[in-house]
């Protein structure tokens, strides 16, 4: 995407798309690294010459760098099955704050073999060095590893001796811009830096949720979605722990109190399995589609590719619930088990950080599926509004605007996204 602010408005246009598909080598699933830096190095030669480069992604995964700076292997997909066997977690959450996932980064780093490798780098930052050449690690990426302690605001040192897992892997954790290589320059025609952005695509996501007040719930809403609130500080209580919520880095000191839900994946997965239907008509059919059927979407049979919809049927078998029949149905049950999901994190953030809130800002790619904005809106009984859609690439963009002097602080951003990027709200309907 390239960004222009221009007139007191920010505008995003789209220069390049490419596909992101997991390769499956000898039972483990891979990102195809060098076909996503491919993707990016065709992107910005579509996109120049551009002042400046900011790269988000999803969290979590990472390339292992040798003493050489070399790339060992492809990064292995969170969705791979070499964290199963962590059922509880290895990181004390009064100094990582984070949600227990079974893969989060420190327990896919305790899978491995580390003695050939010299350097840890998140997806965003190994994109970023092979960029321009310079290592270093990203806030609020860095937060989501389960290696970082929320209070000191630094990879949480003491942890790594415990795990035995080796100080040199971890790099400085930076915010320095940092120019291309020159052979990178001449590969896309032009030079220019690279921004630390908010990487963490969720956090770029949260910069651009156009709210007036800071009492909103905003959900992040894309193949996952993130639940929660903006706080000044980490909630680091026994309570917080049991309800699996995560205190992630925001900018500006902020923090991403939130938990996350499965999200649209379910509804991709299922659409996949379908042959690629369209999906507005099946949506339509879906609005009136009855069916009472719930499912938890983090229950783990959803998490890994395949057969979505015979999982759907075996859950209800086992829940004792009448199977949803056809695809309407189908639909419905996933988008009402979604909006019950995000009902749950919603109140369960208000009552942990004792944060009210007066609205629910929905950005990301689902706040154009309007059946869950107003399921969600109904759940809650509170205002959902929908928008922007590329809400990661406009918080990205914004940060990248602030080093260049070209709008203030987040408040200032906000107000920017609100004169530019067209919402839409939902009023509860009174029938959650």
């Amino acid at each position: 995407m390239s960004a222009a602010v221009t007139g007191g408005r920010i505008e995003l246009t789209q220069v390049h798309r490419f596909p992101n598909r997991p390769v499956r080598v000898a039972g483990t699933l891979h990102w195809d690294i060098l076909a996503l830096y491919r993707g990016v190095l065709d992107g910005l030669r579509a996109a120049g010459p551009a002042e400046s480069v900011g790269i988000d992604s999803w969290a979590i995964d990472y390339g292992l760098l040798d003493a050489a700076g070399r790339l060992i292997g492809n990064p292995v997909h969170y969705r791979d099955a070499r964290t199963n066997r962590f059922t509880a977690r290895v990181d004390p959450y009064e100094v990582t704050g984070l949600q227990f996932l079974q893969f989060n980064t420190v327990n896919q780093l305790l899978t491995e073999r580390l003695d050939q490798a010299e350097t840890m780098l998140l997806i965003p930052d190994l994109l970023g060095y092979w960029l321009t050449g310079a290592i270093g690690a990203e806030r609020t990426n860095v937060s989501t590893t389960g290696l970082y302690d929320v209070t000191r605001r630094e990879w949480a040192w003491d942890l790594f001796d415990k795990l035995n897992l080796p100080h040199r892997l971890f790099p400085e954790i930076s915010s320095e811009s940092t120019p291309l290589r020159a052979d990178v320059a001449e590969e896309i025609g032009y030079t220019t830096a690279v921004t630390k952005v908010a990487s963490h695509d969720t956090a770029s996501a949260v910069v651009a949720v156009p709210a007036e007040t800071g009492r909103f719930a905003y959900i992040s809403c894309g193949t996952w979605s993130l639940v929660g609130v903006e706080l000044p500080a980490p909630v680091l209580t026994e309570e917080s722990r049991l309800a699996n919520f995560t205190n992630e880095a925001g900018i500006d000191g902020t923090t991403r109190y939130l938990r996350n839900v499965m999200g649209l994946w379910i509804l991709q997965e299922c659409l996949r399995a379908w042959g690629e239907p369209d999906l507005e008509p099946l949506l339509a059919e879906a609005e009136t589609a009855g069916t009472d059927t719930v499912i938890d979407p983090d229950d783990p049979s959803f998490l890994p590719p395949g057969d979505m919809p015979a999982r759907i049927a075996a859950y209800c078998a086992r829940t004792g619930q009448r199977a949803p029949q056809g695809r309407a149905q189908v639909v419905r049950c996933i988008l009402q088990s979604l909006a019950l999901a995000y009902q749950r994190a919603v109140a369960d953030a208000v009552r942990l950080s004792g944060r009210p809130v007066e609205v629910v800002h929905l950005v990301g790619g689902g706040s154009l599926n309007t059946l869950l904005c107003r399921l969600t809106a109904d759940a809650t009984g509170l205002p959902v509004v929908a928008g922007p859609v590329e809400a990661a690439a406009l918080g990205n963009a914004l940060v990248q605007a602030r080093a260049r002097g070209l709008v203030g602080d987040l408040a200032e951003m906000r107000d920017l996204v609100r004169r530019s990027a067209g919402v839409r709200t939902y009023e509860p309907r009174g029938h959650a």
